[in-house]
């Protein structure tokens, strides 16, 4: 029977590919470089192939390299799987728990959702990752994140699956008192794209916000991005511009103290809608759902809770 690899190895691998630098790499891992060198030099021997082309300054991985890459990925990651699966039967939501969530939904929609995780499952050790979708893609797939709470639409790999929460509807938002002020819904088509502000490139709001309103294809205000959405509703108290805001954000407070005005959209706003992500191949999909549950319930736009919320955000309005 042939020689198998060791996950070890094929961890270290990954690492490898992940950071292009042996010395971070080993570092990541937590061992010197001289062994993550020897445990993939082993690996090689293995498989019989290079898949590494290394000098002093560059690492280069080969096609074959990039595609054992591709499975170790896999692999490594229903390993975890397996581990996840004999765990969960023991006790749902208890131990670790490596959730990621995306800029714009984290201070939102997290604070109350903790609070009600800690009194349910007081054993659970939830360890958070904040990051852009695409970075938790990445580590959904290399199996350091069991699950990620981002917002869709999105493209995503087919190795991994969704559970939508809650819609969130986006709202125009302001420092034109005659443009803001009014109680009645604002149409969507007297929006000015050129003048509207967003987030920068690899925000899905930003992809979100155009494609929700029909600006696909239009142009707005690129000299002008903002990197998260404070800094965004600074540039509009100060006249920059307008942008458009997720409900969720304006509930949780992203306006307080500021000087702009919300306002719904007409015919009735366009939304995101947020959802939960993990692997088709995870042990712990039950207690994703009941996650997604708390979530749901938490966030202020469910239940009893949602009169309040809208109510609030109408305030931003008539307060002005």
């Amino acid at each position: 029977m042939a020689a198998l690899p060791s996950l070890q190895q094929l961890r270290y691998l990954i690492a490898l590919h992940a950071e292009q630098h042996f010395g971070r790499a080993a570092e990541k891992s937590f061992v010197t470089q001289s062994t993550l060198s020897a445990s993939l030099r082993d690996l090689e021997a293995t498989l019989e192939v290079t898949l590494v082309e290394r000098d002093r300054r560059h690492v280069a991985f080969t096609a074959i390299g990039e595609a054992v890459v591709a499975r170790a990925r896999d692999l490594v990651a229903q390993a975890n799987d397996l581990v996840e699966l004999c765990a969960a039967t023991q006790r749902p939501l208890s131990g670790s728990f490596r959730l990621g969530v995306i800029p714009t939904i984290a201070p939102f929609a997290l604070p109350a959702s903790l609070a009600t995780l800690r009194a349910r499952f007081p054993d659970l050790r939830l360890f958070l990752r904040e990051d852009l979708t695409a970075g938790c893609v990445e580590r959904l797939l290399a199996s350091t994140l069991d699950a990620a709470l981002i917002a869709l639409p999105v493209d995503l790999p087919a190795a991994l699956t969704t559970l939508p929460l809650f819609d969130d509807e986006f709202l125009f938002v302001t420092a034109d008192a005659k443009l803001g002020s009014a109680h009645s819904p604002l149409p969507i088509s007297k929006i000015d794209p050129e003048q509207l502000l967003l987030l920068e490139d690899g925000h899905c709001l930003r992809e979100h916000a155009i494609t929700a309103c029909g600006f696909k294809g239009q142009q707005s205000n690129r000299t002008l991005s903002a990197t998260s959405l404070i800094t965004l509703t600074q540039m509009v108290a100060s006249g920059l511009g307008h942008t458009l805001l997720p409900e969720l954000a304006i509930a949780g407070g992203v306006l307080s103290g500021s000087s702009l005005y919300a306002r719904r959209f007409t015919p009735r706003g366009p939304a995101r809608t947020v959802a939960l992500v993990y692997r088709k191949t995870t042990a712990r999909a039950a207690e994703i759902a009941e996650l997604g549950r708390v979530f749901a319930q938490s966030k202020g736009f469910t239940g009893a809770r949602r009169a309040s919320t809208v109510q609030r955000a109408r305030k931003v309005v008539a307060a002005r």
